[in-house]
């Protein structure tokens, strides 16, 4: 058996057990790689982690083996990773907390090969600072993405006063991320979200959809705000995702999202030291009330 392999991250040192197992097999990706992937992202990953519950994506086989999600910290989590106790319907969960590279290093020692975030921070998780909109294909057309992307945006920002950031997944389409202020519960964001989903969508009804169900979409892009409710969570940025060319989950400018030579998976491990030389979201925006964004959307819904 390969001896683990120590990582020094900040002032701690994580040792990496069984460095030589692959995880993303026909790319030839161990689980050294992916441990030295999170260490050097660290940096652009922390300020969208700290504060947050997150879901673990978890493939110990590798991502053509089995995998599972996980909420609750399991006993063996050392002691250094703190924890978020959070309600659920019949008791409590305890959420994982990601603040150090060695976090993120010991996470990828696990193989968690994905970090999904809460859209709130576990000393307020009931009240959203993010809200999310998943724009998801039913085809192959990236371009019809990027437009309803641009759409939305136009919509977000012109019409209704918010600020807007746009990330590729990883996968196949476009997340469009709105900073809030974090004083509306999750009802309150998620019925605005799906209410300016429908709005889109019956402007543009032959290229978007808010159908939930598959047979319902006939091949339009299904512009998704389920995750805007309470213990939903979405990819983090940077994460990687569990797919055959281990593509990454990258925040983007606005210009990069509208190049008509983007792909949905242009950045991968394999070009991991280009992505983290950029930095798009260098200047995040101030999140914004959700007040005056719901009475100038009134108006258009009145329109």
């Amino acid at each position: 058996m390969t001896a683990a392999q120590p990582f020094r991250a900040g002032g701690r040192t994580v040792e990496v057990g069984r460095p030589d197992k692959p995880l993303f097999p026909a790319d030839h990706v161990t689980k050294a790689d992916l441990a030295a992937y999170y260490l050097a992202a660290s940096r652009r990953m922390l300020p969208g982690l700290r504060g947050r519950p997150l879901m673990l994506e978890r493939h110990p086989d590798g991502i053509d083996g089995h995998a599972f999600m996980q909420k609750d910290v399991p006993d063996y989590f050392p002691d250094w990773i703190p924890r978020a106790q959070l309600p659920k319907q019949d008791g409590t969960v305890s959420y994982p907390l990601c603040e150090s590279a060695a976090a993120l290093v010991y996470l990828a020692d696990q193989a968690c090969t994905t970090v999904h975030r809460f859209l709130s921070r576990a000393d307020r998780p009931d009240c959203p600072d993010l809200m999310v909109f998943d724009l998801d294909p039913s085809g192959s057309d990236f371009r019809w993405v990027q437009e309803a992307a641009l759409q939305l945006r136009a919509l977000l920002e012109d019409e209704l006063g918010l600020v807007t950031q746009v990330m590729s997944t990883g996968s196949r389409g476009l997340h469009v991320i709105v900073p809030l202020n974090g004083r509306a519960g999750f009802d309150e964001v998620r019925s605005f979200a799906r209410r300016v989903a429908d709005v889109l969508a019956d402007r543009h009804p032959d290229r978007l959809t808010t159908a939930a169900r598959k047979k319902d979409r006939g091949g339009r892009i299904y512009l998704d705000t389920q995750r805007n409710g309470y213990a939903q969570t979405a990819v983090a940025p940077y994460s990687v995702r569990a797919l055959p060319g281990a593509p990454v989950a990258a925040p983007l400018t606005w210009e990069e999202a509208a190049d008509p030579e983007l792909a949905p998976q242009r950045w991968t491990l394999a070009c991991a030291d280009e992505l983290l030389a950029r930095n798009p979201w260098q200047r995040p925006p101030r999140g914004r009330s959700l007040d005056p964004a719901a009475h100038r959307l009134e108006k258009l819904e009145a329109a």
